[in-house]
């Protein structure tokens, strides 16, 4: 199998997805910049003291994974999407990405990870 990097995984989108991505991305590094981040499970992937989290595109929307004890703390935050309970929130394009509700997120993982 090929390795790519996370800019690949993220030109291999059209344009407007490629923007969702961007913007995620970078939400995720400036939260947390000491994680290191490549491409784990074919996907871009965040590692600090363990996984952090890591998103993937899809056709309407943008799958983002953390832990299920994350999505449980912020269950209702997250009530405006989609998730599985266990460990994934779908990011629908029409809708904004929720930059403080991520960043958040990801903050939760990182004390989490830390325990």
């Amino acid at each position: 199998m090929m390795t790519i990097t996370v800019d690949e995984y993220i030109n291999s989108f059209y344009q407007q997805i490629q923007i969702n991505l961007i913007k995620l991305r970078k939400i995720i590094k400036e939260t947390a910049p000491e994680a290191q981040e490549k491409i784990s499970w074919g996907v871009p992937t965040y590692f600090q003291d363990g996984f952090l989290v890591q998103f993937a595109a899809y056709k309407k929307h943008i799958g983002f994974y953390t832990s299920p004890q994350t999505i449980e703390a912020f269950k209702t935050e997250l009530a405006n999407y989609k998730t599985n309970n266990k460990n994934t929130v779908q990011f629908m394009f029409e809708q904004e990405l929720p930059v403080e509700l991520i960043k958040k997120m990801v903050l939760f993982k990182i004390e989490e990870n830390t325990k």
